[in-house]
This record gives structure tokens, C-alpha cells and sequence, in this order.
């Protein structure tokens, strides 16, 4: 289910020959490897206990976060891609803490702990997680997950701000 595109390169716009290109071309094999990681995060093979629609509603929820309206739109793009139930939807709306349901509310919760202030997270945090049934094998897969899409948006605003300056 990769997306088998630049997502970096296609979001802030680097035209192939251009000054940006370039620049880019220098560091193709951090951005191949950022392109891999960008489709084993959001599509793997398998995709443990976090769902394609969840994983990409929870990506758009971090783009909201980061007010990124490009990643906003390619993670829409994904989650509708992925056929996704209103419910995963629900996971992107920032309003939305999860309602009664202790697993979502804990996800939620979660991403927006990592997506605004990291250095806030806790051993606690984790053990939430936990009491909320998520295993540990899918806190890791939420956690390079939040680390993974934060990651994306600060490269690709970077490169914009490159691109601002050639």
C-alpha cells in the first residue's frame, strides 16, 4: 500500500532541475529513506493493531496540529484512499478527545501529548497506553508514527524555507 512517491518533494514543490533540486539531489539517499519510512509508518504490510485508516487519521490529526494544510490534505488523501469508517475519520478531528472509548481516548491523548509538547511525555504516558488494552508492539508502531509524521513536516518546511531563499 506504499504511496511509491516523493510526498516531501511532491508537497514542497522541487521542480526536477531546479536550484532546490539540487540541493535535494545531494542528500537523495535521506530522502529515499525518508520516502520508505513515510509508507512503512503510514501503509506496512502489516499493520499491527493500528489500522491504515487509523494510522493515516492520526497523521492528519499531527498535520492539524502543526497547521500544515499540504500534509493535511495528503493524509485526507490517505485515510479516504484507505476506505477508512467514520470512526478513524473521528481521530483527526481535533476536537474529538475520543468520547467513552478508553482505547480511542488514549490514542488521542497520546498524539497530542507527543504532537505539542514531547519533552513532556512520561513513563506514565505509556502505562495509559497500556491500561487502555494498546500493546506494546502498537506503542511503538503510535510512537514512530507521531515521531515519523513530525519529522516530515519540519524537513519539508525547511526545504520551503530553502526554496524561499534560492
Amino acid at each position: 500500500m506504499a504511496e511509491n512517491e516523493d510526498v516531501i518533494a511532491a508537497i514542497v514543490g522541487i521542480e526536477p532541475g531546479g536550484t532546490l533540486a539540487g540541493v535535494v539531489a545531494g542528500r537523495a539517499d535521506i530522502m529515499a529513506l525518508t520516502q520508505q519510512t513515510h509508507d512503512g509508518a503510514l501503509s506496512p504490510e502489516t499493520p499491527g493493531g493500528l489500522s491504515h485508516a487509523e494510522r493515516a487519521a492520526l497523521a492528519w490529526r499531527i498535520a492539524k496540529i502543526n497547521d500544515n494544510k499540504a500534509f493535511e490534505d495528503h493524509f485526507e488523501a490517505m485515510l479516504e484512499k484507505a476506505g477508512a469508517p467514520d470512526s478513524a475519520a473521528r481521530l483527526a478531528d481535533i476536537w474529538f478527545d475520543g468520547g467513552s472509548d478508553l482505547r480511542t481516548k488514549a490514542l488521542i491523548r497520546h498524539v497530542d501529548l507527543v504532537a505539542h509538547a514531547p519533552k513532556d511525555a512520561t513513563r506514565r504516558d505509556i502505562e495509559l497506553l497500556q491500561e487502555a488494552g494498546i500493546a506494546d508492539e502498537d506503542i511503538v508502531r503510535l510512537s514512530e508514527l507521531v515521531a515519523f509524521v513530525s519529522y516530515q513536516i519540519r524537513v519539508a518546511a525547511g526545504l520551503q524555507l530553502m526554496r524561499g531563499l534560492a
